[in-house]
């Protein structure tokens, strides 16, 4: 019991390091992805009608916004209609949401489970303190509070790390409905050049 009770720190220990690299690295790409959007957004207020004609300053940098607008530029091709030309964007920007969301399923996992594992290691460790009890016999209180204390900060712990993840994997998804309004505009813009050009 002991054992399991120690694994399961170990556990969210291992998850609280992966929670902070998923936020770390989410809140980097996050804010990189929306500086590149506002500048593919001012750049398209002047008349774009193929993808070179984005200035290379702007191109020369690999993101999300770039392929995006990069994807949509080649398929304008093959569209005859306004209804394609909608729905060429909707199906890229689907495509390309993906990309953003990649990993914080991990956080919002971190969140949900931490907890249950911290209750879990409570349990297990409040079993091994009673265990113990009933082998030696101790009737001193302070030991018995002592081992309850030990197992309660399981439970403690697994509600730190969640309310932690949950507080910023809120912060991320405000984050990801703000990036996918930048590139919503970016897809109309591109359209209402391409819709004036045909």
């Amino acid at each position: 019991m002991n054992f399991i009770h120690d694994a399961t720190f170990y556990i969210m220990y291992f998850a609280s390091i992966v929670g902070v690299f998923v936020i770390v690295e989410r809140s980097i790409y996050f804010s990189f992805t929306l500086r590149q959007s506002r500048k593919l957004e001012k750049v398209l207020k002047q008349r774009i009608r193929q993808f070179d004609d984005i200035p290379e300053t702007v191109r020369s940098k690999n993101c999300l916004p770039l392929a995006l607008l990069k994807e949509f530029f080649e398929g304008v091709g093959e569209v005859s209609s306004h209804n394609e030309l909608e729905d060429l964007s909707q199906a890229i920007y689907i495509s390309m949401r993906g990309l953003l969301v990649k990993r914080l399923w991990i956080l919002e996992a971190i969140v949900a489970g931490a907890p249950l594992l911290g209750l879990l290691g409570t349990i297990f460790g409040i079993i091994d303190t009673f265990k113990a009890l009933a082998e030696s016999g101790v009737s001193d209180p302070s030991l018995v509070s002592k081992s309850i204390g030990s197992a309660l900060y399981a439970t403690a712990l697994g509600i730190g790390i969640a309310v932690v993840g949950l507080t910023f994997n809120h912060r991320l998804q405000d984050r990801l409905e703000l990036i996918n309004d930048h590139l919503k505009i970016l897809l109309l813009r591109a359209g209402l050049d391409i819709k004036e050009q045909k």
